[in-house]
């Protein structure tokens, strides 16, 4: 294993505008998070957050998923040859998922077991898929937040890394409730690349412990 003065390289998928990507981005700058931001891959050419990357001196690649020809693992293999290509590989490497609106096929999964990993708009295991926001109002819940996990095969069902607790008022709105849930995306997605960047996780089965 690489020690914190072998740094990680970091991977970041996108599919739009990339918030928590500039968050992360950000935060390895201001907070000195020991990891290298090597590459920036979006499945569309559109994605706002690209341009962001550019700007903040990242390096972007597409790998336009809209008319590929093939299948989803042949596309994944795809994204792990950019990645591998900038450093990014099981042994070395950090894959962040930043708002990337495909799901991640078996073999990329188990290839870079425990090195991908997610943030989802709800404390799961509650209101894992889409629209989890207007899930938890529609349920009545009090209170809901987001989660860092690490990807495995299922919908996010992946080991927990951190959490952070919303309170839905009753006069919330979807729009208003994924505002503040996207501020504690902002805070906990940096905060758990830090922690394993620094080496301070480890996974024991479907437990984290974080040192």
């Amino acid at each position: 294993m690489p020690g914190v003065d072998q740094l990680l390289n970091l991977g970041i998928l996108i599919s739009g505008r990339g918030s928590n990507m500039e968050s992360i981005l950000k935060s390895i700058k201001t907070k000195k998070i020991p990891i290298n931001p090597a590459v920036v891959i979006s499945n569309k050419p559109d994605a706002k957050g690209l341009a962001i990357a550019r700007k903040m001196g990242i390096n972007v690649e597409v790998i336009e998923s809209k008319n590929f020809k093939g299948s989803r693992t042949d596309y994944d293999k795809k994204i792990m040859n950019v990645l591998s290509s900038y450093g990014v590989t099981p042994r070395n490497g950090l894959v962040c998922l930043a708002g990337f609106m495909r799901i991640i096929s078996p073999g990329f999964v188990k290839k870079y077991k425990n090195k991908i990993i997610n943030i989802h708009p709800a404390l799961l295991p509650s209101f894992p898929g889409l629209n989890s926001q207007k899930q938890a109002l529609d349920y009545g819940a009090k209170y809901t937040g987001c989660t860092v996990h690490f990807v495995d095969v299922g919908m996010d069902t992946g080991p927990v890394i951190i959490q952070s607790i919303v309170e839905i008022k009753e006069k919330d709105t979807e729009k208003s409730l994924s505002k503040k849930i996207l501020k504690e995306e902002h805070r906990i997605y940096s905060e758990a690349v830090n922690l394993i960047a620094r080496k301070k996780i480890r996974v024991l089965g479907r437990k984290t412990h974080i040192s």
